[in-house]
């Protein structure tokens, strides 16, 4: 089959079997089929190279295909893949005791799942069944997730609306806001979930103090506070997770993305003795999850923070991210399409001033190979999340492309001013 009879063969199966629309989108767009991947680089199905800076939302942390992570997966495939979920798991074991060790004070217990969006569904009913409380204060451009619990915390009405009523009692502040979000949490809040960045919002870093504030509140009033790390752990930020930029200790956490090294899929929930007390004491099945801590998923997790740790990638992440945000701020004040460069670590926006920009400055990026994206909840930014591997070369070319890109889409902007 030709590159060419491969790439209308998939685009096909998707459009039949998977979903038409996002075929013609992805389609129109540019994209080809992924083929193979190592460290920050994907090929396509022409062989084709592209420098991602998309990093899959922040699982590619350790690039793609990490060779400890991914030959710790194949010594436990040899092994024994999936757990018969009767006896104990030593794996499981292993990376939740890692996990307590390296997270905030307090965060000893952890349930482990497949996914973010997992991780934030038994965040949100571990604070429930802990409290007996049902008001749930987040946070305006906030993301948890599109399954039906955590997408009534995800405060963008765009995914909310097709499917009224969701989950009730949530309410929405403003991201940042520490007094509104103190008003909010009262004696009948269960939680407040918050990103230490917000990252489908438009990569917005909250204020000095913010996390503090709120950890305080939920402290006063005997709410919950949940911390979701999903995209921000495990170095992405500069820190080895976000709410360590305050020193703040939340009730909850979630982790996910990065957690399994780019390899397998993996979610986890830490909580405290407190939470652990109210919601397994009574009923130790009160939760459960048949694929969640397998074997296989542990491995990865214990390797990329082995990686992590033996590599420095947190403090990579720092200096690197610094590297990029001088480079963008050099670019900003070449172009007027760009508004703002913000972001921590390798976790960095670039606002346009303009509606649909970025998805224009998107595809001239794809065109001169590197892959990026816009965030989610707010289409004027594009979020540049690298692998913490990214050489200093690598980071010269993204942002020479990324230069090109906005210059190139500028002149079509002119040419229908």
């Amino acid at each position: 089959m030709t590159p060419d009879q491969l790439q209308a063969d998939v685009v096909r199966k998707y459009s039949e079997h998977i979903n038409p629309y996002l075929a013609r989108l992805m389609n129109f767009a540019g994209f080809g089929v992924e083929i193979q991947a190592e460290g920050c680089i994907m090929r396509d199905q022409e062989g084709r190279e592209y420098l991602d800076f998309l990093g899959g939302y922040g699982v590619f942390s350790l690039g793609h295909r990490n060779p400890k992570v991914v030959q710790a997966v194949k010594d436990q495939l040899d092994q024994m893949p999936l757990s018969g979920k009767t006896f104990f798991g030593s794996k499981q074991a292993d990376l939740a005791e890692k996990l307590a060790q390296i997270t905030p004070e307090g965060l000893q217990y952890s349930f482990f799942s497949n996914s973010g969006a997992e991780a934030v569904e038994a965040a949100l009913k571990f604070a429930k069944g802990t409290t007996r409380r049902a008001k749930i204060v987040s946070t305006h451009g906030g993301y948890h997730g599109k399954t039906l619990g955590a997408l009534a915390t995800t405060g963008r009405e765009k995914y909310q609306k097709p499917f009224l009523p969701l989950m009730p009692g949530v309410e929405f502040v403003k991201y940042g806001d520490a007094a509104a979000a103190c008003a909010a949490i009262d004696e009948n809040t269960a939680c407040f979930i918050v990103e230490t960045l917000q990252g489908e919002g438009g990569i917005h870093v909250p204020p000095a103090g913010y996390l503090k504030a709120v950890r305080e509140r939920c402290t006063e009033v005997g709410a919950l506070l949940i911390v979701d790390e999903v995209q921000t752990g495990l170095g992405r930020t500069g820190k080895m997770f976000g709410c360590d930029h305050e020193g703040v200790s939340p009730d909850i956490m979630t982790l996910a993305k990065a957690l399994g090294g780019g390899v397998m899929p993996i979610g986890a929930t830490m909580f405290t003795q407190q939470v652990c007390d109210a919601i397994f004491s009574e009923n130790p099945l009160a939760h459960t999850s048949t694929f969640g801590g397998n074997p296989l998923a542990c491995s990865a997790g214990l390797a990329a923070i082995a990686v992590i740790e033996e590599e420095g990638l947190v403090e990579q992440s720092r200096f690197k991210g610094e590297k990029i945000m001088n480079g963008l701020k050099a670019i900003q004040a070449k172009h007027d399409l760009i508004g703002e460069v913000r972001g921590q670590g390798l976790m960095i926006g670039v606002e346009f001033t303009m509606d649909e920009v970025g998805e224009l400055v998107i595809g001239q990026m794809v065109k001169r190979g590197m892959v990026a994206a816009y965030t989610l909840n707010n289409p004027r930014v594009i979020r540049l999340e690298p692998p913490l591997i990214v050489s200093d070369h690598q980071i010269d070319q993204a942002l020479q492309i990324l230069d090109e890109a906005v210059g190139e889409t500028a002149e079509l902007l002119a040419q229908f001013a």
